[in-house]
């Protein structure tokens, strides 16, 4: 099962719509500022608080990078 198969599955499993095209570039975008600005844990932790946060895949990027910024890390 390759990436999108698996976020296909899961997505349906857990009763939600999988992420477009467009939202899974901006999440990968988001975990990569995380990781970069912190550490790799902080990928998928970042993702999941923009997630409960309720901002789009955008927003959390957005955000993240202003963190980033901020720390002088971009």
């Amino acid at each position: 099962m390759d990436a999108r198969e698996w976020i296909t599955e899961f997505a349906a499993e857990a009763g939600v719509s999988a992420p477009t095209d467009e939202e899974v570039e901006q999440l990968l975008a988001l975990a990569g500022v995380a990781a970069h600005a912190s550490e790799r844990t902080a990928a998928p932790i970042s993702c999941w608080i923009a997630a409960r946060a309720g901002l789009t895949p955008a927003e959390g990027r957005a955000l993240a990078v202003r963190l980033a910024e901020a720390a002088g890390e971009q």
